[in-house]
């Protein structure tokens, strides 16, 4: 049961810290526009509005820069993890009196903390490879 903890409460929190609700910064689209134009005169009116452009706004982020911040983090954090990992894993491997049941745990440990190291830094490749082919 011991060896189960540590890697448990690891992925509750980073499951509670990707479901938390994070801040929004909203863009006031209005700022700029004159009286009278279809963005102050309600849906009904007419103005000098077109397309996507509101009175000259504009917009700091894309919805693909914004997924790509997030999973970016998220990658972060798990290489964090997975780093801390090989560290409890060495410190496991040094502490083991030459026990060899808890020498091949430890060895174990920094095994697959490597194999999600590695998938990690994959992953972060492929996500910025796909979000730069939908830009």
């Amino acid at each position: 049961m011991k060896k189960y903890l540590s890697p448990l409460i690891i992925s509750l929190g980073v499951i509670v810290a990707t479901l938390l609700p994070l801040p929004v910064a909203a863009i006031d689209v209005f700022q700029n526009c004159p009286s009278g134009t279809a963005a102050t005169g309600g849906a009904g009116a007419s103005g000098t509005t077109s397309g996507s452009e509101i009175c000259g706004a504009t917009s700091k982020d894309s919805f693909t820069d914004i997924m790509k911040n997030i999973i970016n983090t998220i990658l972060f954090v798990l290489g964090i993890v997975a780093v801390i990992m090989i560290i409890i894993g060495g410190i496991r491997y040094v502490t083991s009196n030459g026990n060899a049941q808890q020498i091949n745990s430890a060895k174990d440990t920094v095994l697959y903390s490597v194999i999600g190291l590695v998938i990690a830094i994959m992953a972060y490749a492929i996500v910025g490879f796909v979000i730069d082919r939908l830009k």
